[in-house]
């Protein structure tokens, strides 16, 4: 098997935080950031599995033969690449720990738990999906998102692992141009299945819409009305393109305490707080009626505006529940003053990030100015694009990078690591950002057959 890649992106709540903890709707997009895993088997006589993630300092390698199988593979506990996992089997997690209280001892407790909450997931999708006759690989990630910013990294990389360990059982035979709708369908609902599993290793009980959004792109509305059920998930396909900034605080924040804050609101002040939070839904209600227009075009001034609104008078619900922070309000009064776009906060708040949605009529030289501001004063800025696309591949890992050479830039191990910060990640093996940069190479399971749109109508492919 030759080397390949896998990659899915980051998400944004861009409507209804807060609001759809009371079982009102909410809007998350994906957004151009991502995560990218490069898959090297090794030579047959080296039987062990490395997981490599040198963003957060985790390197890791265990012995194939040593791994649990006899648990794993026990009938009771077996479970097949089709099955749908919605829960993680104690006897499982425990038959792991042996093989997960060894790593990192070195570093701070802190990112000792984030190394083993990475090396968990791995590990559990590896033994389910796996067997003892696995090739010995290499498994290296890196990442352009930030880690722990309410920007979905856990899930992107749970995406990653799950989409190349499926392409390694070669269970999946996308994506590719003639691919029927309902076999990709399938396949990314195959990939969105276990990388919940992944997830369920991170976060114990996650909603599921992070890994949705990384899996499928674009953007969807969620609402979860029952929290022992699942949430109710709609894909926005037709979601457009869209330029953000995003910027992030690096103000540490509690989600817990945050949405604390909402509830002790809500039972102090219902008459207040409930028409709060109606409103917030009904935003998230409107701006899905918005993109879902026929006459909706991103290259009107006026279309772009409505979203911008709605996401201002969003951050400013926000901030009457009393989850924004001195810093996201300095955020918003510098995009004001610059007058380049919208501003709200995005996710729990108390810190955290924002996003910009930026205006058309924005210039270059107001934007470097403001980018410039924004790091005079400590904060760190992204240019990203909001709604592209979900989980890609390629396959073999080779990139033309506008070589004119027929057999392009093999991709190896070597180049991956030395690869310096983002943008040395984005310049090596970057899926490109915006939806006319498409890098050759990167293919995904979201251009593939015809799409249909909220209202249920086909649209062409890329439609």
């Amino acid at each position: 098997m030759p080397p390949f890649m896998t990659s899915a992106p980051g998400k944004v709540i861009v409507y209804g935080e807060h609001a759809v903890v009371y079982g009102k709707a909410a809007m998350a997009a994906a957004i151009s950031l991502r995560s990218y895993l490069l898959v090297t088997a090794l030579s047959k006589s080296q039987r062990t599995i490395t997981l490599l993630f040198p963003d957060i300092g985790l390197e890791q390698s265990w012995n194939i033969d040593d791994l649990p199988w006899s648990t794993f593979s026990q009938p009771s506990k077996k479970v097949h690449y089709y099955d749908l996992v919605n829960k993680l089997d104690p006897e499982l997690v425990e038959a792991m720990q042996p093989h997960l209280s060894n790593i990192s001892p070195k570093v701070s407790p802190e990112s000792r738990k984030t190394h083993q909450h990475a090396a968990s997931a791995f590990l559990y999708l590896f033994l389910s999906l796996g067997s003892p006759n696995f090739a010995g690989c290499v498994y290296t990630l890196r990442s352009t998102i930030p880690i722990g910013a309410g920007l979905g990294s856990s899930a992107s990389i749970s995406v990653c692992l799950s989409c190349a360990l499926l392409l390694q059982l070669r269970t999946l035979s996308g994506p590719h141009p003639d691919q029927p709708r309902e076999e990709a369908e399938l396949q990314v609902e195959r990939i969105n299945r276990w990388a919940f599993v992944g997830e369920m290793c991170i976060h114990g009980n996650p909603s599921g819409v992070d890994n949705t959004v990384a899996t499928r792109g674009k953007a969807v509305v969620f609402k979860r009305g029952d929290y022992n059920k699942p949430p109710s998930v709609t894909p926005l396909r037709q979601f457009p393109e869209l330029p953000l900034l995003l910027v992030n605080t690096r103000q540490s924040r509690s989600t817990a305490t945050e949405v604390a804050k909402v509830g002790a609101l809500r039972t102090a002040r219902p008459a207040i707080a409930e028409p709060i939070l109606e409103a917030i839904d009904k935003i998230t209600e409107t701006a899905h009626e918005l993109i879902s227009a026929s006459d909706f075009d991103t290259k009107d001034s006026k279309s772009v505006q409505g979203l911008g609104d709605l996401m201002r008078i969003n951050h400013g619900l926000l901030t009457a529940l009393g989850v924004s922070h001195p810093k996201l309000e300095r955020i918003c009064e510098l995009v004001e003053s610059a007058g380049v776009g919208w501003t709200k906060l995005t996710g729990a708040g108390g810190g955290g990030s924002a996003i910009t949605l930026l205006s058309s009529i924005a210039s270059p030289s107001t934007l470097r100015s403001l980018e410039d501001k924004l790091a005079s004063e400590g904060f760190e800025k992204y240019e990203t694009t909001l709604g592209g696309d979900g989980v890609g591949v390629l396959w073999p890992a080779v990139l033309h990078n506008g070589s004119e050479a027929e057999s392009g830039e093999e991709i190896d191990q070597e180049k991956f690591l030395n690869a310096h910060g983002i943008d040395g990640v984005e310049k090596l093996v970057g899926v490109g950002l915006g939806a006319y940069e498409k890098r050759e190479g990167w293919k995904f399971w979201s251009n593939v057959g015809p799409h249909v749109n909220s209202k249920g109508e086909q649209n062409p492919i890329g439609g």
